[in-house]
């Protein structure tokens, strides 16, 4: 008889181990039970299932409220893909009316506190977030589980959510994870899912409060970024002064519902009304007494920027290795993903490399949703490569304009309207197309301001990534695995 070995590649298992008629060879991977196994003696495994049966867990679905819904107010209702980082976007893609909320909201009952995870998709299952007082109040759509921890449980919130993020646990998820018609889910097999909780309580009280505080200084500075770009129109005076009550987070999304214009207004051949709304022309002259008005175009031909596009290198490339390929859904809150969807190999990496460097700006070309999404590059963010849907900019005299000041103005209210007026649809997605170089910027005349907004950007942002960071360094570290060989264990 041949000798097989026991592993991820190929394993035996007897007829009396099949459960549930699952018959997914991946579902009984040898080496994820043996790690568990492992791990039984420096932690306390405890199932998803322990914890809800003990009266310590309580775990609910969302809605799908109908595509109708979408729109019509400023509650956000947060979807698989509004949960980056372990945290929600700061602008999640839809919003409801009152109406629509007061109908969901007490059968949803989402409170500050609870752990969000993604059970149906596909690269996304697995994300998970806690939700604070920003978040309130919200709608969440049924693809998603709310976990609530009462005060009893013998695991906290915040250890609950690095716990969900450890490597073991992220494997069991893919273990679990089946095709349900066209997507991925979960489904109830969450239950399965076993908890590595440390033994040592200093280290779980490390953990917990740690997670604690990362959470709460990167929620903190969220919504410093919701405030910057109010800043740079000057609808705030200082990001300590408070958002109007009557401010619409949405106001990208609004339009004229009509007006009259000339034939000599028509440019390059577009019959698209929203191109040419009166309502953004407003807007800008209302700015002109404060600010300069330069087309990003301007800033190209005096050379103060410049710009490329990525590539798309095949979804054969997908999961050959562990280099980031960022995609348009990798952006949120003005920085990458930290466990962006697809990676590649080191090989395809150096036979596609990119001229990528600290401090070149993303901007989403196309897409739907996500067309006009902006983030900045760090030193932990150029080994890298990126798809074709995204231009790069690059500041080449940071004299003249600061990179941070860049993304600031990219993402001002003006600017993303006007990116939606040039938004339109080829073939099935929708595009910027060479459109955006059309795009106004608002720069204020006030030289001192304009240096404010660019340091307190670069701080937002420089703090926040470091954060990311340490975010990915505490999951490894509940397992007590050592930084350098988490990549091995999310091999298997």
């Amino acid at each position: 008889m041949v000798n097989i070995q026991q592993d991820h590649l190929g394993f035996v298992l007897p007829n009396s181990k099949i459960r549930n008629g699952v018959f997914i060879p991946k579902f009984y991977n040898p080496e994820l039970l043996a790690r568990l196994r492992k791990l039984k003696t420096t932690h306390q495994l405890l199932s998803i299932k322990d914890l809800k049966d003990d009266g310590h867990l309580s775990v609910a679905t969302g809605d799908e409220i109908g595509k109708m819904a979408y729109g019509t107010g400023e509650i956000p209702f947060i979807r698989t893909s509004d949960i980056v980082n372990w945290e929600v976007k700061a602008d999640p893609k839809h919003g409801v009316s009152e109406e629509i909320y007061a109908a969901y909201s007490v059968k949803q009952d989402v409170r500050a506190g609870d752990i969000f995870l993604v059970r149906d998709g596909t690269y996304l299952i697995g994300q998970a977030c806690v939700l604070t007082n920003h978040d309130l109040p919200c709608l969440y759509q049924s693809h998603i589980l709310k976990f609530r921890l009462n005060e009893a449980s013998p695991v906290s919130p915040y250890l609950f959510l690095a716990c969900l993020n450890s490597p073991t646990v992220k494997q069991q998820i893919r273990a679990n994870q089946f095709t349900a018609d066209i997507i991925d889910t979960v489904g109830n097999r969450y239950l399965d899912l076993v908890l590595p909780v440390p033994q040592k309580k200093s280290l779980r009280d490390r953990i917990s409060n740690e997670v604690r505080l990362n959470v709460t200084q990167r929620i903190d500075l969220r919504e410093r970024i919701r405030k910057i770009p109010l800043w740079v129109e000057g609808q705030l005076e200082c990001l300590d002064s408070p958002i109007p009550e009557d401010w619409l987070w949405r106001s990208e999304l609004l339009g004229n519902t009509g007006f009259a214009r000339s034939i000599s207004y028509i440019r390059s051949g577009i019959f698209i009304p929203k191109y040419y709304d009166p309502q953004l022309d407003d807007t800008l002259k209302g700015l002109k007494r404060t600010h300069e008005l330069v087309t990003i175009n301007d800033l190209v031909k005096s050379k103060v920027v410049n710009w490329d596009t990525g590539i798309e290198i095949g979804k054969m490339a997908y999961g050959t290795g562990h280099i980031p390929f960022i995609r348009t859904s990798d952006i949120s809150n003005w920085e990458l993903k930290g466990d962006p969807k697809q990676s590649v190999s080191e090989a395809i990496y150096e036979a596609n490399k990119q001229d990528v460097q600290p401090e070149d700006i993303f901007v989403v070309r196309d897409g739907t949703y996500l067309v006009g999404t902006s983030c900045i590059l760090t030193e932990d963010d150029t080994k890298i490569l990126y798809c074709g849907g995204m231009y790069k900019l690059r500041v080449h005299d940071k004299k003249k304009l600061d990179p941070y000041l860049l993304l600031a103005l990219l993402n001002t209210p003006i600017v993303r309207r006007q990116m939606r007026a040039k938004q339109f649809t080829r073939d099935i997605i929708d595009t910027l197309g060479k459109r955006l170089f059309e795009v106004v910027l608002p720069i204020p005349k006030d030289v001192k301001t304009c240096k404010n907004i660019a340091d307190e950007t670069r701080r937002v942002i420089e703090t926040r990534v470091q954060l990311r960071n340490r975010t990915k360094e505490i999951a490894i570290e509940v397992e007590g695995i050592a930084k350098g060989t988490v990549e091995t264990i999310e091999e298997i």
